[in-house]
């Protein structure tokens, strides 16, 4: 430790000092400059040794900052106009020759050895321009922001120099890194580019970049199948086995978030390894750096769209670098030089790089309009400390202090630009989208979006992008995804680490999902169903009995005839009541039979519509008890004439006291009580209601009356079933009796009818709920009502209107005398 402190020292104090042309101005207030006027040449070193500067290679690029710097600071100095910034005061430069770490450490003790040290107040510096990284901002950013004195770099674009707790006085005139993620985030969604690669220089712009799109990516559903850091001196071995394993990931879009010096000593080993038709995405410090395109065989590497600080017009720089060429050469020592102790960082001439003609691309330009803007704000921020008008400033002693403070207040329009510093010292601007254009071996680039932080905003015009694939340019966007997009009804199922990657399951019945990207299938509603592999959920089908169906329509007409023979043999019996035929039948009896028939026809009209509270309360307790009645009036008849003609000489006081006592009503009010008394505890304890089952059908729904099948319908069912066939014992015993009082046949018949009905519609109902089955109910109502009404009462009206002849009480007795003969 102690012996890097010697060398550092020594290197500090050992070097001679040659002033060069052009490097600084006195004024009255004065400003730093710290620029890359050279490339170090030197590898990466064990210890903070520092050589000289100018034994690198010229840098083009630091002479053109330097040179806005100059442009800016004449330009306040020599305005004559009505709104002039500094009138009556001069503003003063000193630059300094950063082409290293150490050189920017070295600078800025030097800038703190002066405030310490020096009396001269008037030369001391007011603010920094610079550095021109991220890398060698670090360190000037935390020592000169415990004295609070403002720096302000053009090209330091990392996010952790925002943060003002550490770095307090620390502005700057390029956007952001959070921008820039912001940016390439959003280009890589519009593209759908979800599987990618990420390397990046191994500096703090480098690893800060990577780390904060790593964070962006996860939450973007954007996988990073590939991450390196570019080692900052150059391995082959390392650097092949980084470009290996890109081709391995089968990406074919990667990041590279790098500096411009890291990114020209990588993309050799890209061709070298011959990655072609690859989409790069590119970090604005190389994106249109002009040091990458003139990489040999760079263009072979696919498509390259980068981020690029927002281009503005600098109006009069270049003029300005073509006229002041050869006033430098005169330009010596003796002109204004502030005194220095370090110079290892001043030993440039400035006329010597100018007549090298560098050229000035647009990345200069940015560069140096972010100086020129540096400077500005520097010059407003005196405008408001010294009080300034239009003809004087009020010149006094300023502090740097004083300077920072200022800086997060000015607001000014330059060059048609607004421009001002947020709360963390970042101004408010965008990015330019741009991609190179390559014409046979020329280079170019084209502007082909824009981004807008605030509000966020993302504009770009694919159809200006050279899309080149593996072996000639394609017209398709590439793509680069680990699995395609799974179809609408199905849903991801990771494979691997990275949720990118998966296999496409179908969504189950009844389930849904109309989305791409999810990881789970949307249940239906209850109201709903679907089949497999479904994107949507349909409605389903409501089962039910439609007044205006064509299947209701048959039904109806159905009933219509059912209920236009029960009341048409109704009024046959009531106008032939006193006649032998309707007396053999039951007599008065008979009408009830026939009301009670004519009840349970018109119970079908609680099977159509909607089921309600009141339809499902009547449908099946109306019909039970009204068919409970004509049974038992049928029962009734059929005892009434075994007793006359079998067991009314064996039993004549039992006969007599039945019919004496009302026997007759009596049963047919007792049976009647006993079936409405069970209806009645079935309405009370488990009355039904209207549902609607579900599970029977998948696409449908059925709309029904509630316990349809349950233990009280079967009690009510029985209890029918009972006397049905208390029914048809009495009516076989009375088979041998005289042909107009056997009706065995007849009522066999009906009740077959019956049985047959109800057997039809229960089996159906075990498989079927649907609209069949419901009319099939209603069938098997009308069936056992035409059932009864055609065995028993038609053979009559039959007589009575067709054969009056045997309708007479002479017939009647001579069939009397005919069975009395043959019992003998």
């Amino acid at each position: 430790m102690c012996e890097m402190m010697v060398r550092f020292v020594f290197s500090f104090c050992c070097l001679s000092f040659s002033d060069g042309a052009g490097l600084s101005l006195a004024g009255d207030y004065n400003i730093y400059g710290w620029f890359p006027l050279h490339n170090s040449g030197s590898a990466t070193q064990s210890t903070p040794y520092l050589t000289d500067c100018k034994q690198g290679l010229t840098n083009k690029h630091g002479y053109h900052l330097l040179q806005a710097l100059r442009y800016a600071v004449e330009e306040i100095n020599n305005d004559l106009s009505d709104k002039r910034l500094l009138p009556t005061i001069t503003l003063g430069y000193q630059s300094y020759d950063l082409c290293s770490l150490p050189a920017s450490n070295l600078a800025t003790l030097d800038l703190l050895a002066k405030h310490r040290n020096s009396s001269d107040i008037a030369n001391l510096a007011l603010a920094v321009i610079g550095p021109d990284s991220s890398t060698y901002s670090f360190t000037p950013a935390a020592a000169l922001g415990a004295f609070l004195m403002p720096q302000i770099s053009y090209e330091a674009s990392n996010e952790l120099l925002s943060n003002k707790l550490l770095y307090p006085s620390f502005f700057r005139t390029i956007p952001s890194d959070k921008n820039q993620v912001d940016a390439m985030i959003h280009i890589l969604k519009q593209f759908n580019w979800t599987w990618i690669a990420l390397v990046g220089s191994d500096n703090s712009y480098g690893l800060q970049g990577m780390k904060s799109l790593s964070q962006q990516a996860s939450l973007h559903e954007i996988c990073i199948a590939y991450q390196a850091v570019i080692p900052a001196v150059t391995d082959k071995t390392s650097m092949r086995g980084m470009v290996k394993n890109i081709i391995k990931t089968k990406v074919n879009t990667i990041v590279v978030f790098s500096n411009k010096r890291t990114a020209s000593g990588f993309f050799p080993f890209v061709i070298e390894q011959n990655v072609t038709g690859k989409v790069w995405i590119g970090s604005e410090d190389w994106s249109v750096a002009s040091i990458i395109p003139i990489i040999p065989n760079i263009q072979t590497i696919g498509t390259v769209i980068g981020i690029s600080v927002k281009y503005s017009e600098f109006k009069g720089f270049e003029a300005f670098e073509r006229l002041s060429v050869p006033g430098l050469k005169d330009v010596g020592p003796s002109k204004g030089m502030i005194d220095v102790d370090v110079p290892c960082l001043l030993n440039t001439d400035l006329y010597e790089m100018a007549v090298q003609n560098f050229s000035l691309s647009p990345y200069d330009v940015v560069s140096s309009f972010n100086v020129y803007k540096a400077v500005y704000a520097v010059a407003h921020a005196l405008h408001n400390i010294l009080n300034c008008d239009s003809e004087r400033c009020q010149k006094s002693e300023v502090q740097s202090w004083q300077v920072y403070q200022q800086l997060k207040k000015v607001r000014f329009s330059i060059q048609d630009t607004l421009f001002y510093f947020d709360k963390n010292g970042d101004p408010i601007t965008g990015y330019d989208i741009v991609t190179w254009i390559w014409m046979g071996d020329n280079w170019s680039y084209k502007i082909i979006g824009s981004y807008s932080p605030d509000p966020v905003e993302l504009q770009l015009d694919a159809s200006q992008i050279q899309w080149t694939g593996p072996v000639s340019p394609v017209t398709m966007v590439p793509e680069s995804i680990c699995s395609p997009e799974c179809p609408f009804g199905h849903r991801k199922l990771q494979t691997g680490q990275h949720r990118c990657c998966f296999d496409c399951m179908a969504c189950p019945a009844f389930t849904f999902l109309n989305k791409s990207g999810y990881t789970s299938c949307q249940s239906c509603a209850i109201q709903e169903w679907s089949d497999s592999e479904s994107e949507k959920c349909l409605k389903r089908t409501e089962l039910y009995l439609r007044w205006d169906s064509l299947l209701s329509i048959a039904l109806l007409s159905y009933f219509a005839v059912t209920l236009f023979l029960t009341l048409g043999t109704a009024l046959i019996f009531m106008l032939n009541l006193g006649t032998p035929v309707v007396k053999s039948a039951g007599g008065k009896i008979c009408l009830p039979m026939l009301a009670s028939l004519t009840v349970a026809s018109c119970s079908t009209l609680c099977h159509f519509s909607r089921p309600s509270n009141i339809g499902c309360l009547l449908k099946q307790p109306l019909y039970y008890i009204s068919i409970t009645v004509c049974l038992a009036c049928v029962t009734v008849r059929a005892f009434q004439v075994v007793c006359i003609f079998k067991w009314s000489s064996k039993l004549p006081r039992y006969y007599d006291t039945w019919t004496k006592n009302r026997g007759p009503e009596m049963f047919i009010f007792i049976t009647s009580l006993l079936e409405f008394f069970i209806s009645f505890l079935r309405m009370v304890l488990d009355p039904p209601f209207p549902s609607q089952d579900y599970d029977f059908y998948n696409d449908s729904v059925v709309l029904e009356c509630s316990k349809t099948v349950s233990i009280g319908a079967f009690v009510e069912l029985i209890f029918v079933c009972i006397l049905s066939l208390v029914c048809f014992c009495l009516s076989y015993m009375g088979k041998d009796l005289p042909a107009n009082y056997n009706e065995a046949k007849c009522v066999t018949f009906s009740l077959m009818i019956y049985m047959i009905s109800w057997i039809t519609f229960f089996t159906a109902y075990c498989v079927s709920r649907g609209t069949f089955s419901m009319a099939l109910n209603v069938g098997a109502i009308l069936s056992s009502v035409l059932g009864i009404l055609g065995g028993y009462f038609l053979p009559k009206v039959y007589i009575i209107l067709i054969k009056p002849q045997m309708n007479t009480a002479a017939h009647f007795q001579n069939c009397i005398q005919m069975y009395t003969m043959s019992k003998q």
